[in-house]
């Protein structure tokens, strides 16, 4: 089974969102991108992969007034970028390798506001993985070894963290219906059903 699309997904923390991701692209028969996209970027810009880890998908305020003071252009480069926090220069980075990545072909892109970088594409599709707070819980202490009594303080810290990078980045609201094709609550059916239903519609919408 294959695809003309990318794909891009969102997701909430615990929701299995990465593995939903995962099994997708195996079952589609095309490259995945998440963690990839860092040595990616790290080899773009010279830097070690370890720098760019510590800050992946975190959002400060320098980007946003080099924005608006009109220092950078996505398209044209950036004339002071060795002047910006290093998440502001790996999102930047990482800007740029989405596009060129999905340029190449069809993929499943995890996360970093892909769905919002991709926006002027036409063969692409946002998913948002979400789920019910019991069933993220028990997949965060399962899987993320997360404390049983701190669980769902971290579920929220680590969505509310998300919400506030895509909200910054892209100036829209993070889990929202209307930014994705797809909403899809994991914990009310298997992993290989939800993956099953996102194929489907993409092969749907290729018929």
């Amino acid at each position: 089974m294959g695809t003309k699309h990318i794909i891009t997904v969102a997701r909430q923390f615990g929701s299995g969102g990465r593995e939903i991701a995962t099994a997708l692209a195996k079952k589609l028969g095309i490259k995945y991108y998440d963690k990839e996209l860092i040595s990616l970027a790290a080899k773009e810009s010279g830097m070690s992969p370890e720098v760019f880890e510590k800050v992946d998908e975190q959002a400060t305020n320098s980007l946003l007034y080099s924005l608006s003071m009109g220092l950078y252009n996505f398209g044209n480069g950036f004339s002071a970028m060795g002047d910006l926090p290093m998440n502001d220069q790996l999102y930047i980075i990482q800007h740029k390798m989405i596009k060129r990545l999905a340029e190449e072909g069809p993929c499943v892109i995890l996360g970093r506001c892909a769905d919002y970088v991709l926006r002027d594409f036409d063969n692409v599709v946002n998913v948002f993985i979400n789920a019910d707070m019991e069933y993220r819980k028990e997949r965060a202490i399962k899987y993320h070894n997360v404390d049983k009594r701190k669980a769902e303080q971290i579920i929220n810290r680590t969505d509310k963290n998300r919400a506030n990078y895509y909200s910054f980045y892209s100036g829209l609201k993070w889990g929202q219906p209307q930014n994705y094709d797809l909403c899809i609550n994991s914990s009310r059916m298997t992993q290989e059903n939800v993956v099953d239903i996102i194929a489907n519609y993409v092969d749907m919408l290729e018929k």
